[in-house]
């Protein structure tokens, strides 16, 4: 039997490595443990080197892991102090800062942590917030950032649940305006107040108690609130330390935010169990400018070993000359929170010579179902094996029933059950489609299984481009594109078609230097896709794809954007004038929102456009 999880390259190795008791193999049961023992094993390395803007010679700020261990007991002590219990939401709106690893895991020991993306809009922020119920929040003062100050101002006075702010600010008693009912300390000085080497509550913290709320639904109506609790979490770090436990301690570089799961648990929580050091490129982290320009520097100056990225930056990384940098030191890139092209995968490990290895997972299963294991089931479209202690199945689902399970090879949904599956939303009406018949959660997503059970993902079942009936994977025309010498990045989706339902088109950028036309690569899709139903009817090449605030696509953005394009098309074509916007409602679907010049043409718009599968709205 393997004695550590990283060298199960077999079923039959994952299977009788899996004959030890969980609980034998990961003794440690919620995220508070994980860092008691991180600082206990790796008394002599940092935690955190922080790097505030990423230029070349600037001084890191470094962050054992005792101290981190520290700065979490003095968080929970304040929150405790404070009247926090651990059933109390304290939400984290935060760039990413060492303080806000302090935060995050110090409000789990003491109650329930709940990150939140700060470019969020206030009003989708304070959606959030009074859905967790939150009591505190821990946020920046003004004289740190107006920008987000000014939407701390709309939030404190619309959350009536709050009644504490712990502000990272310059000030010792930061000057702002609140109700009398809000509370208001500076966090830095008040933590350093509190006792920095054990919990005064005296918490027994339990595996099933909640850790965290992790916003993940869209950015239009109510928000959709997974509810992790501490076994989640303290299971997946114990597994993917065990699982890379062959790499030994070593800095990782990342730029992804602590408010996204990936971010948190994999490159974050986990890693830091497992002895990383992890390097910290800015508050914004790949949204710095600095951080990518001077990537290979840093590789080189904190001899990083590894570095976590989501594809769409792996794709701008090839892009950036390494110079005089030596990046010998390199081996490992982790790379998930979206599907990796082969393609991709292929061209990044042959230039920079390192081992790319993919994972798959989602805020529902605290980050990850499947990952691949260096130097080890490096098959071409896997994502790799289950998590030792989960159940993975392939099968056809009609509502919450199971109607079939899938062969070997054969297509369906993907289910899973685990240690690592949430507690559901924290809305009771978002669990009605999550699971299906004895307790399987249903991940939404499409692929298959090889002998060894390794997983092939064929796609998301919402993301497919349905023509006339025909379900086109975008998968099978990214990957094609990704392919030509000139596209740096190609993202496929579904255009409202009258006749069709929807058409495949793909928008591109282009490489540093290289020009194509459209035409061009439309008959590079002919002669490159052999299902014809896919092959785009357009093709536009952009200046920049949308990302979201962790650099994975943002199909809704070039969803509203093919919207917009048909009907201007269908309009100009009737020499109607017209402002259109498209946005994509969560409940309604899709809706082309059209300002008339000319109001006397609305019957002439609604004729023309009332086969489109959408919404029209005119304003």
């Amino acid at each position: 039997m393997s004695e550590t999880g990283a060298h199960l390259v077999t079923l039959k190795d994952l299977i009788a490595y899996e004959s030890t008791p969980l609980e034998q193999r990961y003794p440690w049961q919620n995220s508070y443990d994980l860092i008691v023992q991180s600082c206990r094993k790796y008394p002599q390395y940092p935690a955190l080197e922080f790097l505030p803007t990423a230029a070349r010679d600037e001084k890191s700020i470094s962050v054992s892991f005792p101290q981190l261990a520290e700065r979490v007991h003095q968080t929970a002590n304040l929150l405790h102090s404070i009247g926090v219990g651990h059933q109390d939401t304290v939400s984290i709106l935060l760039p990413g800062l060492p303080e806000t690893h302090f935060a995050l895991w110090g409000s789990q020991a003491a109650g329930i942590a709940s990150p939140i993306n700060p470019l969020l809009e206030a009003g989708h922020i304070i959606d959030i917030m009074n859905e967790t119920r939150t009591k505190v929040l821990i946020t920046l003062g003004a004289d740190y950032s107006a920008e987000l100050w000014a939407k701390i101002e709309h939030i404190i006075a619309r959350v009536p649940s709050l009644n504490t702010l712990l502000l990272i600010s310059a000030d010792e008693i930061p000057d702002v305006k609140t109700p009398a009912t809000i509370t208001v300390f500076n966090y830095s000085k008040a933590i350093a107040q509190q006792p920095a080497d054990h919990l005064v509550s005296h918490r027994h913290i339990n595996s099933n108690e909640t850790a965290a709320y992790f916003h993940t639904g869209g950015t239009t109506g109510r928000p959709k609130i997974a509810q992790l609790t501490h076994g989640n979490i303290a299971f997946i770090a114990q597994a993917y330390a065990d699982r890379t436990s062959d790499e030994g301690q070593f800095a990782l570089l990342c730029g992804l935010p602590l408010f996204h799961i990936f971010g948190a648990v994999v490159a974050g929580i986990s890693s830091l169990f497992a002895g990383r050091t992890l390097v910290m490129m800015t508050p914004q982290g790949f949204r710095s400018p600095n951080v990518i320009i001077n990537w290979w520097h840093h590789i080189e100056r904190f001899q990083v070993k590894g570095i976590a990225v989501v594809p769409t930056i792996l794709s701008t990384l090839l892009q950036v000359p390494v110079g005089e940098s030596d990046i010998s030191c390199l081996e490992y890139v982790g790379c998930g929170a979206a599907p990796l092209s082969n393609s991709l995968k292929l061209e990044f490990e042959k230039k920079y010579n390192v081992c790319i290895t993919n994972g798959y997972g989602m805020t529902e299963t605290t980050s990850l179902i499947a990952c691949q294991i260096p130097e080890f089931n490096q098959l071409p479209g896997s994502v790799g094996a289950r998590l030792p202690y989960t159940e993975m199945q392939i099968a056809k689902v009609n509502g919450s029933l199971i109607v079939k399970t899938c062969q070997i090879g054969e297509v369906g949904v993907l289910l899973v059950r685990g240690p690592h599956i949430f507690a559901g939303y924290l809305n009771a009406d978002d669990n009605a489609t999550a699971w299906v018949d004895d307790g399987w959660f249903n991940t939404g997503d499409m692929g298959y299984t090889d002998e060894e059970r390794n997983l092939f993902l064929t796609g998301r079942a919402k993301d497919l481009i349905i023509r006339g009936g025909h379900n086109i994977d975008p998968a099978l025309i990214e990957e094609s594109l990704a392919k030509h010498p000139a596209i740096a990045i190609a993202v496929a989706v579904g255009q409202p078609d009258a006749y069709a339902g929807e058409l495949p088109i793909a928008y591109v950028t282009l490489k540093k230097g290289q020009e194509v036309t459209t035409e061009a690569l439309i008959d590079y899709c002919k002669d490159s896709i052999a299902e014809r139903a896919a092959i785009p009817k357009r093709i536009e090449i952009i200046n920049e794809i949308p990302l979201t605030a962790v650099a994975k696509v943002f199909k809704p953005a070039l969803r509203n954007r093919a919207t917009e394009f048909v009907i201007k098309d269908l309009l100009s074509t009737l020499d109607i004038n017209a402002e259109v916007t498209a946005e994509f409602d969560t409940k309604r679907g899709q809706i082309a929102k059209i300002a008339l010049h000319n109001t006397a043409q609305k019957s002439q718009v609604i004729s023309a456009l009332e086969s489109l599968p959408l919404l029209i709205e005119f304003i």
